[in-house]
């Protein structure tokens, strides 16, 4: 099966195609972790967009439902440089081509995958069309230009959960296998925007019950739960126009602890009165370093998000910026001086990634526990 890669600006890739027959379309972007493929694919913050794996083969362990960070993929379209139609893992029970196959994503493979992010690290995320049913490039192309911008677009009420529910822990952690589960004494409330599994598994592995809530829950709706605190997940999509999870944040701000992460950060800032803005490429991988400001210390970070809270527009008089990307300065990470409210812009879950922040669900739990008395 042949297919093309269409980009927007009229770049043109042609390869072999795999997963989905059929065509799909979205905005171009690049993740340079090394393994983690599964946990990239079921990321809900990857909706709307085809990813681009540096890693040079991809498939080659296979998949298995414990490595899921949702019910189901949310990439649009995927890009590699050699993509195995085999797997060889004693954990794996679905090789790659099949499970995207059945999960209607189409894989464009065999391309330079070095020279397309080149062109996307000169030129900026761009949107584009993976196809393997039109041969004609220009038609491609045309389509590509029609794509909607992520700019303006809320994505966090199209992944969210639709319905309340309680988090049913579902066995042990596969990033921590050597954990005693212990018995629940806080109660977290969690605003899903595009949650992902191991973050539920973080914070029940710290002692909390977790209830899970639609993006749209108003504030009054999640204190009648009577939360020991609250929890704002990632996302896809631009934080400015979701509106509602702002409003939600600046009640419950000073009334619970209150925990974000990726667009939960972005939420963050938005409701503090500061002001977000759309990265060149974004940052995806499991390899940036985040300097925390208060320690000194540097951490390798797992990052996923194309936008980012301008530090500029935060009141410094009350908000106290924690820590920094050290490859762009970006922010990525705030804390209120006065009321029990902290964020982190990278993921600290990992999953895939580095465990180097995993401190901040004990953080969080040491602030629900002073906030309880």
């Amino acid at each position: 099966m042949q297919a093309i890669l269409a980009l927007e600006d009229g770049r043109i890739f042609r390869g072999d195609g795999y997963g989905a027959q059929g065509e799909c379309r979205g905005e171009v972007v690049f993740n340079t972790s090394l393994t983690g493929y599964q946990e990239i694919f079921t990321d809900p913050s990857y909706a709307g967009q085809i990813v681009v794996l540096t890693n040079p083969q991809i498939g080659n362990y296979g998949t298995n439902p414990s490595d899921d960070e949702a019910a189901k993929p949310y990439i649009e379209g995927l890009v590699t440089r050699e993509f195995s139609v085999h797997a060889s893992n004693w954990r794996s029970r679905r090789v790659a081509d099949e499970y995207l196959e059945h999960n209607h994503v189409p894989v464009i493979s065999e391309i330079d995958t070095r020279a397309l992010v080149r062109h996307l690290r000169t030129h900026g995320v761009m949107r584009g069309v993976i196809s393997s049913v039109e041969t004609n490039p220009d038609v491609l192309v045309e389509k590509a230009r029609s794509i909607r911008k992520m700019d303006g677009t809320d994505l966090a009420k199209v992944v969210s959960t639709k319905d309340r529910y309680e988090w049913d822990y579902d066995g042990p952690n596969p990033l921590r296998l050597d954990e005693v589960a212990i018995e629940p004494d806080l109660h977290v409330v969690a605003y899903d925007y595009g949650i992902k599994k191991n973050i539920l598994r973080m914070l029940t592995s710290e002692g909390c019950r977790v209830t899970v809530v639609p993006a749209q829950t108003s504030a009054e709706d999640v204190l009648a739960l009577k939360p020991d605190g609250v929890f704002l997940s990632n996302g896809p999509g631009d934080p400015e126009p979701v509106t509602y999870a702002q409003e939600s944040i600046r009640k419950l701000a000073g009334r619970t602890p209150i925990f974000g992460i990726c667009l939960g950060h972005q939420l963050i800032g938005l409701a503090l009165g500061g002001k977000t803005y759309k990265l060149k490429f974004g940052h995806h991988g499991g390899n940036h370093p985040v300097r925390c400001n208060d320690t000194g210390k540097v951490e390798i970070t797992a990052h996923n998000h194309n936008f980012a809270v301008d530090p500029d527009s935060i009141n410094t008089s009350e908000v106290d910026l924690t820590h920094i990307d050290l490859n762009d300065n970006t922010l990525e990470g705030l804390r209120h001086r006065t009321l029990p409210l902290f964020s982190v812009q990278y993921h600290p879950e990992a999953s895939p990634g580095p465990h180097d922040s995993h401190y901040l669900f004990k953080d969080f739990r040491k602030m629900m526990e002073e906030w309880k008395g």
